[in-house]
């Protein structure tokens, strides 16, 4: 799973005109599924994802989670983070998954984050989404679980 990670102060996603999802002070996670992703991957990024330390404490250094500060977050599935653009000019998604597969994994996602104790709003998947944002900061982190299977030796 790839995870494009922004801190907002306010966030929305609409379809056809109407707000299907919304928050406040939080974070935005635009959530991409690829083939062999599963309910480990959910979980694991779920929990990364809460408990990293990117907004400010007192001192304004990064020392506090979306679980310390009582953040939500707006999770929108996006396939297009699993483009391959190695060849040609138009983005191939062959490395995404397909929808029976990948949205499971976005609600298990989410479910997972709702666990840990975050509010938790959605886009809607596989709609043609318009989303809104304010970034705080800027602060925008990208996280793939295939990176946290790695040993740290390798990279």
């Amino acid at each position: 799973m790839r995870a494009v990670i922004q801190r907002v102060s306010e966030a929305s996603v609409s379809v056809d005109g109407q707000v299907v999802g919304q928050i406040g002070r939080g974070l935005l996670v635009l959530l991409g599924v690829g083939h062999g992703d599963g309910m480990a991957d959910a979980r694991l990024l779920a929990e990364k994802i809460a408990n990293m330390r990117i907004f400010p404490d007192d001192d304004g250094r990064f020392n506090r989670s979306a679980l310390d500060v009582g953040g939500a977050v707006l999770v929108v599935s996006q396939f297009t983070l699993y483009a391959d653009t190695r060849r040609g000019r138009r983005p191939g998604f062959s490395d995404a998954a397909l929808p029976d597969l990948a949205a499971p994994l976005v609600e298990a996602f989410g479910a997972a984050l709702h666990t840990l104790g975050l509010r938790v709003a959605y886009g809607q998947f596989g709609a043609h989404m318009q989303v809104s944002l304010v970034n705080d900061g800027p602060v925008t982190i990208i996280l793939d679980s295939a990176t946290f299977r790695e040993s740290r030796s390798t990279r």
